[in-house]
This record gives structure tokens, sequence and C-alpha cells, in this order.
């Protein structure tokens, strides 16, 4: 048969976050109205220094072929940023440049993961955790930790979670989608924990770093528990912070082997990254900082309007925060209510279906994320959308009976 593809690509699924967002370009191609808060992608534009620096790249014929992983003018700047913000030393030859932080995530899951291999992951999760794990053939294994934990999973349901074929535990604070945030003492007595098991490493996603509103500072693992050095990759990169979605650069630091099996990955699949977008974020990281607290204000003036509304709206309960910009409300309030037109709110699938047909908002179920009945909101655009945004779902909410 012609047609036949791989069975790896049948271990995957198109991303759910994605898919919505383009249901709503072909809503807004019918000339709907519609309000698309789906996507996780700054409203802010990337910083004119950055710019700068990548017209001057390009002016300067910096446009040719790189090292693999990196130039060294990046990771000079990464691992001062390391050192910087998190007080975590790593070399050049610890350090990997990606194309965004997905493909940080998959070079060294895909590098590192045998058939029958664990990866232990907290839900709600990032929606690529579980396909990129089922594509290198792992399996994922999924922790539980609903709103009345916080959304972050306890000391005792990781150890629970641990067998002899754990590889990986991944841990992303803030987390996508729910912005909860692990505090310093909470991230202590994990490490405690894979102290005990030092057969599993650690995948640390730091991507929203930046985006922080807890009275306490950030914290990352290898701060607290820097016995987990050797065994720690501690992901990062730009998309977020710096409004560089589009500019596809992540990069992690790690031990020698696994960043070296990382680039031997790459070499047979993108090889570098882009050269210009290399340049431009090194001097992101190496450039003025004071904007990320401006621009932290303002997406912490986004997050209370949007808590505050969905709290008013019947069925629904948002937690706050800590960090990101999503709001991950529960919805189990509205779980088998009926619509005006009859339908039955059956999960929180129907749910978002009936927000996009008679309001015309874009959420993400919670489905995607794995821990249902909630939904996923990105409030990472204007107030006055998301005060229309909030006010369609009140409405759609409370004609549920």
């Amino acid at each position: 048969m012609i047609d036949r593809l791989s069975s790896a690509l049948g271990r995957i699924a198109p991303s759910p976050t994605l898919a919505m967002t383009n249901r709503v370009l072909a809503m807004r191609a019918e000339g709907k109205e519609v309000i698309g808060l789906s996507a996780g992608e700054p409203d802010f534009d990337t910083p004119d220094f950055v710019k700068d620096a990548a017209i001057e790249a390009i002016r300067s014929g910096k446009t040719k072929y790189t090292n693999v992983d990196g130039i060294p003018e990046l990771k000079a700047a990464i691992a001062a940023k390391f050192k910087r913000d998190n007080g975590i030393d790593y070399g050049p030859k610890q350090i990997t440049v990606n194309s965004g932080g997905k493909h940080t995530l998959f070079n060294a899951l895909v590098a590192t993961v045998d058939k029958g291999d664990e990866v232990i992951i907290p839900a709600p999760y990032w929606v690529s955790y579980p396909d990129i794990v089922q594509f290198a053939g792992g399996k994922p294994v999924i922790v539980l930790a609903g709103a009345e934990q916080g959304y972050k999973i306890s000391p005792e349901q990781l150890e629970a979670a641990i067998t002899p074929k754990t590889r990986w535990l991944i841990l992303n604070s803030p987390s996508n989608p729910t912005g909860a945030a692990y505090t310093g003492m909470e991230l202590q007595a994990l490490g405690e924990v894979l102290q005990r098991n030092p057969h599993v490493m650690l995948l640390s996603d730091d991507m929203y770093e930046h985006i922080w509103y807890a009275q306490q500072p950030f914290a990352t693992m290898l701060e607290v528990c820097p016995d987990l050095y050797d065994r720690t990759l501690t992901m990062n990169g730009a998309s977020k912070a710096y409004a560089m979605t589009g500019w596809r650069i992540g990069y992690a630091g790690g031990p020698e082997w696994m960043i070296k099996a990382m680039a031997d990955l790459q070499s047979q699949s993108t090889s570098n990254p882009c050269s210009i977008s290399q340049y431009a974020v090194a001097a992101a990281l190496n450039g003025p900082q004071e904007f990320l607290k401006e621009r932290n204000a303002k997406f912490r003036e986004r997050r209370d309007l949007v808590v505050a509304m969905l709290n008013d709206a019947p069925g629904l309960s948002c937690p706050t925060p800590e960090g990101a910009f999503y709001v991950y409300p529960d919805a189990s309030g509205v779980i088998g209510k009926k619509a005006p037109s009859g339908r039955v709110i059956e999960n929180d699938a129907a749910l978002i279906d009936y927000f996009l047909d008679e309001c015309q908002v874009a959420a993400v179920h919670g489905e995607a994320f794995g821990l249902s009945p909630g939904f996923r909101i990105s409030y990472a655009t204007s107030s006055d959308i998301l005060r229309e945004a909030c006010t369609r779902i009140q409405s759609a909410c409370a004609a549920l009976v």
C-alpha cells in the first residue's frame, strides 16, 4: 500500500492548540468576529534593540550555516543568563540552541528515551509533552494535580509514580496551561524524592520564568537542589518573555553527554537554527531587561481582570495563577447543563464548542491538557479584548440551564 504511514507517526496527534487556532482563522475568513484566546503568544512586539541586532546580522552577512547547536556568541549569552538569573554555571559544551522550545524537548526525549521507558508528566500538562514521549517510544506516566492542590504535584505523588523504568520527570513552572508555579521549598521537596532515585533525570521547563507574579522570587530546581546538576536539563527560550515566538529559538543547559547527543540528532534533522535569529536572541539576553517588569505589570492587570470576570460566570471557578499568561478555570459547575439550542454540555470539549459557536470565543478544552473538566484561556492580549471575551463567556454560561 503506497499511502502507509510510519508507526511512529501513529503515536502522535496534531496539536489541539494549533487546531483551535486554525478553526479561528477559518471562521474569521468567513467574516465572523471571533475572539481567539487559544494561542500562547504575547501581543507585545519584539523589542527594537533585538530587531536592530537581527538587521545588523543580515547586513553584515551573518546568513550562512552556523555551528549545529548554536553560535559561540549566543552560547556565551545563554551561559551568562543562567549565571545571572539562576546561579547555574554552564560551559559552551553544556549548552544547546534549537529551533524553539518544542525542538529542545523533542531532541532531549528522542535522544534519551527507549521503548518502555517511562516519563512522569504532571497534569494539567503542555499538550506536546505526552506526544513527544510517545513518538520516542516511551510511556507517559500522568500524575494528576487538580485545582484543590494548586495544580502542583506533591512529593508523595512523585514518589508513588517512580518505577525502575522511570527515565524522566518533566516539570514546567510557571505552568502552561495553568500558570501554577512551584516555590523554592516545593521544588526542594520534589528534589529530595529525585535524590532518592538516582536513575531519574529532570527536565525543567522554565519557558515562562520571566512572567512571574508571586511574592517570592522565581526558582528553578538546580538553584535549590544543586546535587541534581549531573542529571538535569534546564530549558528556556526567547519566545514568551521577549515576544519572539516566530523567531524560533529555544535553548537548554545540561550534562555534556546529553547536549552532545542532542547535537548529533539535530545534525541529521534541522541542522543549525536560523543564524539571524541566533544573533537577535544573543542581543535579547545581553541587552536591557527592564522592559520585562513593565510587560509583567500589564500581564498581571490582565490576569486579575480575567480571573475576576470568569469567577463571576455562573458555574465556573477560576484559580489565580502565579505566572505565565494562562488561566485554567474549573468548569464542573456547567457540565451536564443544556444550552438554549438544546445541546447538552457533556464535557469540556462540548463547552468549548458552545463558546465558539454561540459567543465566538475560542479557548482550548481541558482534555487536551490531561485534566477535565476545565479549559485554558490565554490572556496575552489587550484588556479591552479580554473584557469583551469574558462578558461573552458570562452570558453564555448564564444561558445554560
